[in-house]
């Protein structure tokens, strides 16, 4: 107990010297440590300067707020082109054509079979694809997905019902709000307030982004992603869209798909080699890659449609198969551009288009009375608890404050490096801990005092009561740690916020109420050696 190793020593006031150097940039402005960063001379290694700062949330330093809404006439359009795909294929494994093709429908197609043979071959393949729906909560409502009619003159209708309808713009939503989760991630920020309001709406809010406009151009775009080929003219089975070589004029391009976003893995943004223009590098799956090298070998000397959003970005000529499952994307991007692009598409595509209904700056939805409140209230909590620990405890509740004051520095480089948000729940975690810090110094202390009335001696004494009191300080911090790892996980926003600051201050604990404190005692001991323990 008091002898501590030069090794233990170097490595734990290490531990504490780096925590504490984490949490400085925190207590400056972003313009005042990259001030500092440039005043360092050229020689010195910049890396080793902290320079990650503890994110405020969005009800202390404000932030963009937008509500979007699931465009439901683009996803029924879009459902409608998935299930003409599928009539596509029914019709092929029955053998059976439609005269006239399959048209769209605002919620479905229509096709027609005149020949009466044939249509009784494809109306089994057509009635499969209405599939059961299936509520997430409720399971299978006993609703179908698809109303499958047969009119007269050999008509056919396929239209979605309502509740079919509704299930995929529940999913919509579902799937949307995981994407925009992912875009948001991405692109720098931490813990975002993303919510459904409604059927088909979603509330996003980021803290500390004041610009409302790049985070809807952010999270507006769908970024479906498809490759396709040129056509060569603009009769058949064919789209016209705008593309930017041509300069927004519109050309002829296949419906048929080659390959899809859907199966990429990676997008990192990067340069031409030849004409040092910003561009997207591309990665595809095996799957992705081998649909792709087929695509490609099968159409040497073609242009390839780049399509993102319905729109052509380029159409480069395949001179060889591309089979190694990357590739790149040109269109004039700037370097900005090129980076939004990447990001999207390594987030993933919007499964509908979302539409912008409000946009709006938020200011600190508490004040900057309440942040002042807030840091009031921690420094009164900690002179209390520094006072009290001095009058009861002497000495020894003065090497329990410094390993207080220890203790709240460690949460604040934790949260730095873990670029973890700030929130005013947050700072209540803070005072929380400031409490519970020295509940294990109170333990140890009161061991300690027994063991001196039952008569051992010093050295014993201590042992004996960091010892001994060591099991209890375990369980009354994992029965703290079970709880705040239960909020982390089920709660959501603030309650979050509170578990992190809480979790963490529970593992700093660890380093300073026992071994910080532990080590001052032997050191002071040694030096001192007293007759008696004050106290």
């Amino acid at each position: 107990m008091l002898r501590i190793s030069t090794t233990k020593a170097v490595a734990t006031l290490a531990v504490i010297l780096v925590g504490l150097m984490l949490a400085v940039p925190s207590f400056f402005t972003a313009e005042q440590r990259n001030g500092f960063i440039k005043s360092l001379p050229s020689w010195f290694p910049t890396w080793i300067v902290p320079t990650r700062a503890i994110v405020l949330g969005l009800d202390l330093q404000g932030g963009s707020q937008i509500v979007l809404e699931v465009d439901r006439n683009d996803l029924a359009r879009s459902m409608a082109e998935g299930l003409r795909d599928d009539v596509r294929q029914a019709l092929r494994e029955a053998g059976v054509q439609a005269a006239g093709g399959i048209q769209l429908q605002p919620r479905g197609v229509q096709l027609r079979i005149t020949d009466e043979a044939a249509r009784a071959k494809a109306m089994p393949k057509l009635q499969a694809l209405s599939q059961p729906v299936t509520d997430a909560t409720l399971g299978q409502t006993g609703a179908r997905t698809l109303d499958v009619r047969e009119e007269q003159n050999g008509l056919i209708q396929l239209t979605f019902t309502d509740a079919g309808f509704n299930a995929r713009v529940r999913r919509a939503v579902a799937q949307a709000i995981e994407v925009i989760r992912r875009r948001v991630d991405l692109g720098g920020t931490t813990e975002p307030s993303i919510q459904q309001q409604g059927a088909d709406r979603i509330l996003v809010q980021v803290p500390g982004l004041q610009d409302p406009a790049r985070l809807e151009e952010q999270l507006g775009k769908t970024a479906k992603l498809t490759f396709r080929l040129l056509a060569d003219s603009p009769a058949g089975d064919v789209d016209m869209l705008p593309s930017k070589d041509a300069n927004g004029q519109k050309v002829p391009v296949d419906r048929r798909v080659l390959a899809d976003g859907a199966d990429l893995t990676d997008a990192q943004p990067g340069f031409d080699q030849k004409s040092n223009e910003p561009i997207v590098n591309f990665k595809f799956n095996l799957r992705g890659a081998q649909k792709f090298g087929q695509a490609t070998s099968e159409n040497v000397g073609r242009a390839l449609a780049i399509v993102l959003d319905n729109e052509v970005v380029s159409a480069p000529r395949i001179l060889q198969p591309i089979t190694g499952g990357q590739g790149q994307i040109s269109g004039r991007f700037t370097v900005q551009q090129a980076n939004d692009l990447s990001v999207l598409l390594r987030a993933g595509a919007l499964p509908a288009k979302l539409t912008v209904i409000e946009r709006r700056t938020v200011g600190p939805g508490l004040g900057r009375d309440s942040i002042e409140a807030g840091k009031h209230a921690t420094i009164v909590a900690t002179i209390l608890v520094v006072v009290l620990m001095f009058a009861a405890y002497g000495v020894f509740g003065l090497f329990a404050n410094i390993a207080l004051l220890v203790h709240v520095g460690l949460i604040l480089g934790l949260m730095s490096v873990l670029e973890a948000t700030m929130t005013l729940p947050g700072i209540a975690g803070i005072v929380l801990t400031i409490g519970t810090a020295v509940d294990s110094n109170v333990l140890i202390y009161e061991r300690v005092r027994e063991e001196v009335r039952a008569g051992r001696s010093i050295p014993s004494a201590l042992q004996a009561g960091f010892d001994r009191a060591f099991a209890t300080i375990v369980d009354s911090n994992s029965t703290m740690a079970i709880a705040a790892v239960i909020l982390f996980f089920l709660g959501s926003g603030p309650v979050r916020g509170f578990a992190v600051v809480f979790i963490l201050g529970i593992l700093t604990t660890v380093i300073t109420a026992v071994t910080l404190t532990r080590m001052m005692i032997a050191l002071w001991y040694q030096r001192l050696r007293p007759k008696t323990l004050p106290i």
